[in-house]
């Protein structure tokens, strides 16, 4: 099988980036530039969606240019340009989607249509030449799921969150103690300072079967506690921030070892591997948990590299490979989606309407 070059390109929330990698045989990541856009939203305490749409408007041709520019390479080399399509803020998925359709359009490449979710549960292929079957714990802002990753286009949501995703419930913790956006780093900094035994908040759905999870309960059990101590001193906030990053982290670890223990029951005959991306795996106390887990488990923990977790272009550039080996794909009548689910036909998937399934 020969390699291919492929464009990514990534707008589905506040970082506008592309990316160039070659693969499957030789994997590199030639270039992989992300523009965040913090700096815009902090005022606003989180995302704005005409805010991040207009400046990935601004910025993406040059991003797109400053890709090709460090790959060394011209459309010539390229063999297909990725996007993600969804899921994500619609103003920003229709910005890179159509940016991608002009740029195959205009050089003659088939377009390939990516789901951001798949590129995150593809990333470990990438970076750590990992087989299938494995499992996926993604937790983001917007996302908080275990998925069962079989191939390439074939997977299984196994739990999710049934209201806040673990990133939001640290954005909305974070804005309630008068913490700064963006709220995950703010909290966990607050955390390091905190004695995480003086509350005890509640681990939600612990006492219940399955794998989903829920984090609007325990951000409410903050909130009560807090109003209870008003005004709150500067050690109280790093207390309530200690107290709510364990809680979580004890969530994710028991969620992780019964997800291992499931996995076990489908594949006797295969070592298990957990895979943690988004951004919430860059703080430290969920990693450790997370990685203890998997060690009493008995099971390996592979987490790629932060540049890699977090939302990048990279990764859209190999799920667009990795579909290439499949065969040829040309998708330039795809449609921009704000939802899309990995595993549309799970019984488990919670609501839907015009806009397709929610999770």
């Amino acid at each position: 099988m020969r390699d291919f070059t492929v464009l990514g390109i990534e707008t589905s929330c506040d970082e506008t980036a592309a990316a160039v990698v070659r693969g499957p045989q030789n994997a590199a990541i030639m270039s992989n530039v992300i523009r965040s856009q913090i700096d815009e939203h902090t005022e606003f305490g989180g995302v704005v969606p005409e805010i991040a749409a207009r400046a990935h408007i601004e910025v993406l041709d040059r991003i797109v240019g400053e890709a090709m520019h460090e790959a060394g390479c011209t459309w010539d080399d390229i063999d297909a340009v990725a996007a993600t399509a969804g899921p994500g803020l619609i103003g920003g998925v229709i910005v890179g989607l159509m940016t991608a359709k002009a740029i195959a359009m205009a050089a003659g490449k088939p377009l390939i249509a990516v789901n951001h979710l798949e590129g995150h549960a593809l990333t470990a292929r990438l970076t750590d030449d990992l087989p299938f079957p494995f499992l996926l714990l993604l937790v983001s802002g917007g996302h908080s799921q275990f998925l069962l990753v079989r191939g390439v286009g074939d997977y299984e949501r196994l739990g999710t969150t049934i209201d806040d995703a673990i990133g939001e419930a640290f954005d909305k913790t974070a804005k309630l103690l008068g913490l700064p956006y963006p709220g995950g780093p703010a909290v966990e900094k607050m955390a390091r300072q905190g004695d995480a035994t003086r509350f005890r908040l509640p681990r939600p759905l612990l006492d219940r079967p399955g794998l989903d999870m829920s984090f609007a309960g325990l951000k409410t059990a903050l909130r009560t506690q807090a109003k209870k101590l008003e005004p709150v001193d500067e050690q109280t906030v790093a207390d309530l921030c200690a107290a709510f990053q364990r809680a979580v982290s004890d969530v994710l670890s028991a969620r992780t070892k019964a997800a291992l223990a499931l996995f076990r029951e489908r594949f006797p005959d295969t070592a298990p591997t957990i895979v943690v991306a988004g951004g919430v795996a860059a703080n430290q106390e969920i990693r450790t948990a997370l990685t203890q887990a998997a060690d009493e488990a008995g099971a390996r923990f592979v987490a790629p590299p932060m540049k890699l977790c977090t939302d990048n272009a990279a990764m859209i550039a190999w799920a667009g490979i990795e579909h290439m080996c499949l065969g040829p794909v040309d998708d330039m009548d795809v449609s921009p989606r704000p939802r899309w689910p990995l595993d549309a036909r799970n019984s488990g998937v919670l609501g839907s309407g015009k806009k397709g399934a929610k999770v």
